[in-house]
């Protein structure tokens, strides 16, 4: 039997069971009563099982009939918003952006660097963080609109893409309390004693950090290395350690983690780029993402 029969059975059926007799179905349906008791017998043998059974002068479900019931409610109560959502559908042209995450790249950063085209009309954006190599993939067949990342996309002859600086970033060390006032004083040798938390190596910066200790002569004790920006940051707000983080991001830090800057860590600094497989970018959002990071 073709579905449009069994919806068709399973209506009729579902009106009788709320109307709670064939005639009351039958006046709402503005049916004849023999026609819908033809139809919910059709749905019973489809069926294989009773859901009617006579109660009084009126009829009940049977056990099968409530189980029957049930899923019928949620069927027209889906049904019945169809055109609702289809309309508003309609009504809404969304603008999508697909953006693809570097997963080097701190999470703060992201929300920055976003956030001039967070305000577009009825914008969706859909973010994916992965490995870079993978980004560049589903970029390159159109999956992505555009890549944000901390450097740019390695030379590859087989894969044709365009780098575009979003701007750069210095670096600063931050630390929660109390390790902020042990180390406010002599700065930045203090960081030798204190607990440290740094990037994995995964991260660029990593080595810029590691060449900037050893080039003042500081070894201090690692108590954690995190791949992921969002708990290195999570963790350094906890009290773990002392952490390093771009200076942009030195309001949000404070606010969402309560820690406060200790210094700044000279020359060393990150680079932010939008990756798109266009020179000239077509997509109107990424236009607008490239245009607010030329600006001042």
């Amino acid at each position: 039997m073709s579905l449009a029969f069994n919806y068709r059975h399973l209506y009729y059926f579902w009106i009788v069971a709320k109307e709670g007799g064939m005639s009351r179905a039958a006046a709402r349906l503005d049916m004849a009563v023999q026609t819908v008791s033809a139809q919910v017998r059709e749905l019973e043998r489809d069926l294989g099982c009773q859901l009617l059974k006579p109660a009084g002068r009126g009829l009940a479900l049977t056990e099968a009939g409530i189980a029957a019931l049930q899923q019928a409610e949620h069927i027209f109560q889906i049904g019945e918003a169809l055109p609702d959502l289809v309309h508003a559908a309609t009504r809404v042209a969304t603008v999508r952006l697909t953006v693809g995450i570097a997963d080097g790249l701190p999470k703060l950063v992201v929300q920055r660097l976003l956030q001039p085209v967070l305000e577009t009309p009825d914008l969706r954006l859909v973010c994916h963080e992965g490995e870079m190599a993978d980004l560049l993939a589903d970029l390159a067949v159109h999956r992505l609109d555009v890549v944000l990342s901390d450097h740019p996309a390695p030379f590859n002859p087989h894969l044709k893409v365009h780098n575009h600086p979003l701007g750069t970033s210095g670096m600063g060390w931050y630390a929660p309390e109390p390790w902020h006032a042990l180390a406010r004083d002599g700065f930045p040798a203090s960081l030798a004693q204190v607990p440290v938390l740094l990037p994995t190596t995964h991260s660029t910066v990593r080595a810029r950090i590691d060449q900037w200790l050893a080039q003042r002569g500081l070894h201090p004790r690692v108590a954690g290395e995190f791949e992921d920006s969002a708990l290195l940051e999570t963790f350094g707000g906890s009290g773990l350690g002392v952490f390093p983080a771009a200076l942009a991001v030195q309001k949000d830090l404070l606010l969402r983690h309560q820690v406060r800057l200790l210094g700044p860590c000279e020359g060393v600094e990150e680079h932010y780029y939008a990756i798109s497989t266009e020179r000239r970018v077509e997509h109107p959002v990424v236009r607008q993402l490239l245009g607010s990071a030329r600006r001042p």
